[in-house]
């Protein structure tokens, strides 16, 4: 009697975690599928990554680190990274600061920094689309 208790119990867990699989696995297609349509429908480079950098949007990082919206290539990493540097060490753990908050300045400055790289590598994709054109000297 017993063993006929313990495998119906092992029959329903196994029902159960088999369908809540089923399930996130359905939940995680679908939302694979938003994000790349997301990402088809818009027109800036960064846009199928705006939440590259764990969750954090563009916005959301200027705003952690207190700076103006970046211009593709013309932002100012000199400002960002000053701003960075003494955010982050005013929130040092050992200084009494917050990890959590550290943490998030750190990743706001790497999300900044992807949008910059992408932002370049689209002004070099530009310049080679032009083909090479060397620069002649004439004496």
């Amino acid at each position: 009697m017993a063993h006929r208790i313990i495998t119906q119990i092992v029959f329903t867990g196994t029902r159960v975690l088999g369908r809540a699989f089923a399930e996130a696995y359905r939940q995680a297609a679908a939302s694979s599928q938003h994000s790349r349509a997301a990402g088809a429908n818009t027109s800036s480079p960064g846009a199928a990554n705006s939440f590259a950098s764990s969750g954090l949007t563009l916005d959301e990082a200027c705003k952690i680190l207190n700076v103006k919206p970046t211009q593709g290539v013309k932002t100012d990493m000199n400002n960002v990274m000053e701003r960075f540097k003494t955010m982050f060490d005013r929130n040092e753990p050992t200084k009494g600061g917050s990890f959590y908050l550290q943490s998030k300045i750190l990743r706001a400055r790497e999300r900044i920094e992807l949008e910059v790289r992408q932002a370049e590598e689209a002004v070099e994709m530009e310049e080679m689309k032009g083909g090479w054109k060397p620069k002649i000297y004439k004496d």
